[in-house]
């Protein structure tokens, strides 16, 4: 006769996700239908920097009361021997499957399928985000059976918390021997978000008992929706005419009808955005100095649109002025309190850690005075004794939130400060370069244009980056082609500290 074996769960879920909420409703479901259960947790170091992984064995009383004595239960899942995964988000998915927690012999992994990004993929130069379709791919091929769609959706739009929507679909799946009264029960026993709880259980219930659909093709649709949306085309059947902040004012107005007949279709709704960027950014006569920069190349559309894009970007830089005005707007107050969802009776403070550098002070300083804080000197001496150490800053607190307000009013005065002054003149050479790269054909003034990617953030990370820029940008005046100024670029933005682009630069010669 065959000895019974538990059933092992393992639960992948990031910090405020409901991890531990779900690893005990799975307790008590058992528990309540007469099994033994066991969990046990390893907490992540962050909340994106690592998981909390729950770990639930589950093992029939009957057996127990048979055999005469309690089962031996694991307090860690091993690979290739877990029955149930369950990951609230794609990475986390993927790292089971990386971990072997996933086989396609027994495993029954369910999971959303939207994404957190890592920290990793947050700070890389280039575009650090992981192939969403190729960890769609990977966890549908490596499992058993493979439940998964956006959890986080749904849970969102029932009101409700992603765990509700992982019991739900684990109720579906057919993994464990309780049917779905059992598990309802379980969720109103808890008492707390009973309705929206049972609302989200429910939809997900029947999301993840949905036949006829297969896996490629659930793959395929979850990969749709992990995709971003492509820039709308003005003038095409319900696309929407782009806003601009204060577009009753006569100047707005005139900018609009302008952009509108230079431009068309994609490249017409980028510029719109451009000039609703540097709007926000500075005030109507920037924009309109942004037009007058776009209207200063020739070329094809597809040179017009990359350059409307970085374009905005470069004159959008961010300094301290920018930072401060985005931590004080009320927009960035609400989205806080959407993602913490603080209680009725909880009070929610927001503190800063703030390391300006010396840099970063001259730079919002008038061009003279900046430059003479820079120069060695009692003043340069002065000034980086009180900048040694970051501070903490409580943008919640009337303090700390009136001394951001003040330094965002600078910007009336932003034209006259150093990095304002350095900015612009980096700008003009750049469009320079691009013109005269134009003029012997769309190639070569393209890659050039892309290379304003290298260029963003401010302090360390601005100032790496304009390394890098200063290199490639030697590369392009000594007349590199088309292909190497790309292959250039792509191996600034593979690292921080530039040790792809220093073995690039050393593996063909400047002027290939």
């Amino acid at each position: 006769m065959d000895t019974p074996q538990p059933i092992k769960i393992a639960i992948l879920a990031m910090g405020g996700e409901g991890g531990g909420v779900l690893a005990d409703w799975i307790v008590d479901l058992a528990e309540s239908n007469g099994w033994l259960a066991q969990a046990t947790s390893v907490p992540g170091v962050a909340q994106r920097t690592g998981a909390t992984i729950y770990y639930v064995e589950l093992f029939p009383q009957a057996a127990a009361d048979a055999a005469g004595a309690a089962p031996v239960l694991a307090l860690m899942p091993l690979p290739g021997d877990v029955d149930i995964v369950l990951a609230s988000e794609l990475m986390e998915a993927a790292r089971a499957v990386q971990r072997g927690l996933v086989t396609a012999d027994r495993t029954t992994l369910i999971a959303s399928t939207h994404r957190a990004y890592a920290i990793a993929e947050k700070i890389a130069p280039g575009d650090g985000r992981a192939d969403s379709q190729a960890l769609l791919a990977a966890a549908s091929e490596a499992a058993q059976r493979f439940v998964g769609f956006d959890m986080a959706a749904l849970a969102a739009d029932r009101g409700s918390v992603i765990s509700a929507v992982l019991f739900g679909a684990l109720a579906a799946a057919g993994g464990l021997p309780f049917d779905r009264a059992a598990f309802e029960a379980t969720v109103q026993r808890g008492g707390v978000g009973v309705r929206a709880s049972l609302a989200a259980f429910a939809a997900a219930f029947e999301r993840a008992s949905h036949e006829g659909e297969s896996a490629v093709a659930a793959t395929e649709a979850a990969g749709a929706a992990l995709r971003p949306p492509q820039p709308p085309v003005a003038g095409a059947p319900g696309a929407a005419e782009p806003a601009l902040p204060h577009s009753a004012q006569p100047q707005i107005r005139s900018l609009l009808r302008r952009a509108a007949q230079a431009h068309a279709g994609e490249t017409l709704a980028i510029v719109v955005e451009g000039l609703r960027r540097t709007v926000d950014y500075q005030d109507p006569a920037y924009a309109a100095l942004y037009l007058d920069r776009l209207d200063s190349v020739a070329g094809p559309d597809a040179l017009k649109r990359e350059l409307a894009r970085h374009l905005a970007l470069a004159m959008s830089y961010e300094d301290a002025i920018r930072v401060a005005d985005l931590k004080t707007r009320d927009s960035r107050f609400e989205r806080v309190r959407a993602e913490v969802k603080p209680g009725a009776d909880q009070l929610l403070q927001i503190h800063e850690f703030m390391h300006p550098r010396l840099q970063e002070i001259a730079d919002v300083l008038p061009a003279a005075l900046g430059r003479r804080l820079l120069a060695p000197g009692l003043l340069r001496r002065v000034v980086e004794r009180f900048t040694r150490d970051g501070r903490t800053v409580h943008t919640s607190g009337v303090r700390g939130h009136l001394l951001l307000h003040a330094l965002a009013g600078f910007r009336r005065w932003r034209r006259r400060t150093l990095r304002f002054a350095a900015e612009q003149a980096r700008i003009e050479t750049w469009l320079a370069d691009i013109r005269r790269a134009a003029e012997a054909g769309p190639a070569r003034a393209l890659e050039i244009v892309r290379c304003q990617r290298l260029l963003k953030g401010y302090g360390d990370t601005h100032e790496r980056g304009s390394r890098k820029y200063d290199a490639v940008q030697q590369v392009w005046r000594a007349g590199a082609s088309a292909q190497r100024i790309a292959a250039l670029r792509e191996a600034a933005l593979a690292d921080e500290d530039g040790q792809a682009l220093q073995a690039e630069l050393q593996r063909v010669p400047q002027a290939a």
